[in-house]
């Protein structure tokens, strides 16, 4: 999926992280607002630098939130996308898949 695709999926709120603790903070407010009831997905940046930083709150956000999907017993029907933002962040898009679907993506 190109990133002009990706940056069409319409966006409920964007989560601009720093560290670990903001990426467990975004995805449990995510879990809570949830993916459902608006047919609008989630954007979080990330800082380039340092690199093992946006892996870690990548992998962090992703885990948290299908985990706690689980829990809440909500459809944990989800797609992602993780790009190149812009100079000094990196992306993830996660939407729900019907949305994706609606817009034929």
């Amino acid at each position: 999926m190109e990133k002009a695709d990706i940056e069409s999926i319409p966006i409920k709120k964007i989560f601009d992280l720093k560290d670990e603790k903001d990426a467990y903070d975004a995805a449990e407010e995510m879990v809570q607002t949830g993916f459902y009831k608006e047919r609008k997905g989630f954007k979080v940046l990330m800082p380039k630098e340092p690199k093992k930083t946006a892996k870690r709150i990548g992998y962090i956000v992703t885990t948290t939130v299908t985990a706690g999907l689980r829990k809440t017993d909500q459809h944990r029907d989800i797609r992602y996308w993780t790009y190149h933002h812009d100079k000094e962040h990196y992306g993830i898009v996660l939407v729900n898949s019907k949305v994706v679907d609606e817009l034929d993506f």
